[in-house]
């Protein structure tokens, strides 16, 4: 629903101030509680965890409804900041549970299930406005209507988060569990989130997960924003969201099935995923250089537009394919390092932190006005320096086999007990009976 809300640009308000500074807030806190998120994971469980976390976004849209009435900046610039601590802490837990609870041979497989439930949300959050604003064609900002929905969305959520089962009850079909750890320490999780910056693997990701949130700040404001009527954003948010489901199965399924071999499947994804990135980036460049901050273009409207809509509607919904196959790609990456809960937990939860700094510097950088096409060449950037880095990780840390099969090895050349001799008797030339079994 969060999505749905920012994809509207400004979340769904004429001034995007108000929107900007809330989501520098949000993903300030974000970037701390992210990195903190898995320790607190460790110690709390998911199910108090995820309900926490969920609770804060049920906050955030609220304030948003009262800056419909009320536009006074403090409440909602609160409501982020606190929002980001939620956020901190459900996406943790979403990510230990995401790649720590599947098979190692189907992390592929549950990252594209998770992603297409998770980006249903935004397909349906898109939804909501697109209906509830269809005859208001000239409105700047949405109405209640649209934030009460969002809201009671959100708040099933809450409740629903407290259902998920904890890792030590989680038995995988293969017969293995997702952690034998039933509870953790704080001193504990301080020295191992300590340690996460100094660990070279994720250092390895860093740019990749600065990157993965920066580009939202330009695709929602300055192009879904910028370029669209309210109406047409909404429907825009439906076909973002939905692409990601789509990209999120097809990568997936390269990630888990395209080859035998592990690491190649990560070499081939890493291919891929930079082959569609540096087309669909070029796209952007295209379209970017139509239009500027100073140069504002016509809006458009699906209905109105006809064709003049076609091309950056395809361009939007070719973002939201990209971002899928990119940040699932990092998920497996990730999950490739590790199988037990509370390790995955302070992974995810570092690299959930970094993607929130990146996020902060963004909104920022779109709040103090820089030129569109600046921003879109950082993104671009920012996500092709990040290919290479990644494929070094695979290189130096993805093991073809998994720990199953590794095990399955090693009992395959425990040496056998000695076969059995027969034990044949016979009489010698002294009438003397002897037997020929001998012993080892």
């Amino acid at each position: 629903m969060f999505n749905a809300l920012s994809g509207m640009g400004g979340g769904g308000q004429v001034n995007h101030t108000a929107s900007n500074n809330a989501s520098t807030a949000l993903y300030t806190t974000f970037a701390i509680f992210g990195i903190l998120g898995g320790g607190i994971y460790n110690l709390l469980g998911p199910r108090l965890t995820l309900s926490m976390g969920c609770s804060t976004y049920v906050l955030y849209a609220g304030s948003l409804l009262y800056y419909n009435h009320t536009p006074k900046q403090p409440f909602v610039i609160v409501a982020g900041a606190i929002l980001g601590i939620g956020a901190g802490l459900l996406w943790a837990c979403q990510g230990a549970i995401m790649t720590s609870y599947p098979p190692e041979n189907r992390k592929g497989t549950y990252i594209a299930i998770f992603w297409s439930i998770f980006n249903m949300g935004g397909v349906i959050g898109g939804l909501i406005p697109f209906v509830l604003n269809y005859n208001r064609e000239k409105a700047k900002s949405v109405s209640d209507g649209t934030y009460i929905g969002f809201m009671i969305f959100m708040s099933i959520g809450t409740v629903l988060a407290l259902g998920i089962l904890p890792p030590s009850r989680v038995i995988r079909k293969d017969g293995t569990r997702c952690t034998n750890m039933k509870y953790s320490k704080v001193s504990t999780e301080v020295i191992e989130i300590l340690k996460l910056f100094l660990n070279w693997k994720l250092l390895l990701i860093v740019p990749a997960a600065w990157s993965s949130n920066f580009f939202y700040t330009y695709q929602f404001n300055n192009v879904n924003g910028a370029m669209f009527n309210l109406r047409t954003r909404g429907l825009n948010n439906v076909f973002y969201w939905g692409a990601q489901m789509l990209g999120s199965i097809g990568i997936g399924y390269i990630l888990d099935f395209s080859f035998k071999s592990r690491r190649t499947r990560g070499f081939f994804g890493i291919g891929v995923v930079s082959f569609l990135g540096t087309a669909i980036w070029a796209g952007g460049l295209a379209n970017q250089l139509s239009y500027s901050r100073k140069d504002a273009p016509d809006v458009l409207d699906f209905k109105d537009s006809k064709a003049d809509y076609a091309g950056p509607f395809l361009l939007y919904f070719s973002y939201g394919l990209l971002d899928a196959i990119f940040q699932s790609l990092v998920y497996w990456m990730i999950g490739a390092l590790a199988n037990d809960s509370e390790t995955l937990s302070r992974y995810v939860g570092f690299y959930k932190g970094v993607q929130s700094a990146g996020a902060a510097v963004a909104w920022q950088v779109d709040e103090h006005k820089a030129p569109y096409l600046n921003q879109l060449i950082a993104n671009w950037s920012l996500t092709t320096v990040s290919y290479p880095l990644l494929a070094v990780l695979v290189f130096y840390a993805v093991k073809d086999k998994t720990e199953a099969e590794i095990s399955s090895t090693v009992d395959d050349v425990k040496p056998s007990a000695p076969a059995a001799v027969e034990d044949k008797s016979y009489v010698n030339g002294n009438g003397v009976e002897k037997s020929t079994k001998e012993t080892e």
